[in-house]
């Protein structure tokens, strides 16, 4: 029998850029908090070295509004913390009727613990037709601690 040894600690996470929407264009931007220098456009520029950011603690939502109704085919998130260990929660929904009503996409925990879990990258493969709104709500800190909510990328095809 061949045996090989393999690193088992992956240190960093390969981020495969993909061109989206151009949301800066098509939608506006709702957004419980901001930090001035985190702003939320900071999420929505690829290759950026800045993210958003909130202003303060506790459960943050962001919501994009589009102009007319969309087709999506593809949702990105990005999360970074180097700093803070915590478990995250965030829940993903999308509307047809303007936020009047929403269903689900995902709801996901996630541990962060510097150095090796920094990153969180979420690709959702979805076919939806008729999208008018689609909300991320973020829980920094599921034990209630100080934890700041922050997205480092937000994109959607």
């Amino acid at each position: 029998m061949r045996k090989r040894i393999i690193e088992s600690d992956i240190k960093e996470v390969a981020v495969v850029e993909y061109h989206g929407l151009n949301l800066q264009e098509i939608a506006q931007v709702e957004i419980t908090s901001e930090d001035e220098a985190h702003p939320i456009e900071s999420a929505f520029v690829a290759g950026s070295d800045s993210c958003w950011l909130a202003a303060s603690s506790g459960e943050q939502t962001l919501r994009l509004l589009f102009d007319a109704p969309q087709r999506l085919t593809m949702i990105r998130l990005l999360f970074q913390e180097e700093h803070q260990q915590r478990t995250q929660e965030f829940v993903l929904r999308w509307s047809s009727d303007g936020g009047v009503s929403y269903h689900d996409i995902a709801r996901q925990q996630y541990n962060f613990s510097s150095p090796d879990s920094t990153l969180q990258l979420e690709d959702y493969s979805v076919d939806l037709n008729g999208v008018t709104t689609l909300e991320l709500c973020i829980t920094p800190d599921i034990s209630g601690g100080t934890a700041r909510a922050s997205l480092a990328g937000w994109s959607v095809a």
